[in-house]
């Protein structure tokens, strides 16, 4: 089942988030950043347990990032991703978002929705305000996607 997050999720959401970040294919979030951005996330719930999130995150403007996307192995190829992107898409028009933007380390995923590839440079400066305490800054090697709405 598809739904916003609530704060009892908080746990799962972290430790999901946090299995991959070990792996280096995405940032570790903090319960104090969890806790104050607990609106912006999207969950999958099967059987009480989350199965994959997504957060959208006002960035600047008319500018929103889909960020947190994260599926347990075992549940990966089987929808849930695409059903948080889309979730997150249908909310950042809701709000009057123009433009949606991803930071990723897989591309094709978000291709699929109508993201374009763009130069990191391209984006506003508020964007970086997280990357500043990534151990990989300055030398990211995500790619910067950009979708219009």
């Amino acid at each position: 089942m598809l739904r916003k997050a609530k704060i009892n999720d908080i746990n799962q959401i972290q430790e999901l988030i946090n299995t991959f970040a070990k792996k280096d294919l995405m940032l570790p979030r903090s319960l104090n950043e969890l806790y104050e951005n607990i609106r912006d996330f999207w969950v999958y719930e099967e059987n009480k347990n989350i199965a994959g999130c997504c957060a959208l995150s006002i960035s600047w403007g008319d500018l929103a990032e889909i960020k947190c996307l994260a599926v347990k192995k075992g549940k990966q190829k089987k929808g849930i991703g695409s059903e948080l992107v889309r979730a997150c898409l249908c909310e950042a028009k809701e709000l009057g978002a123009a433009k949606v933007f991803a930071l990723t380390y897989q591309p094709e995923f978000f291709k699929k929705f109508g993201f374009r590839k763009v130069s990191h440079t391209g984006l506003p400066h508020k964007v970086w305000a997280e990357c500043i305490n990534c151990p990989k800054f300055p030398n990211c090697q995500e790619i910067a996607l950009l979708k219009k709405l």
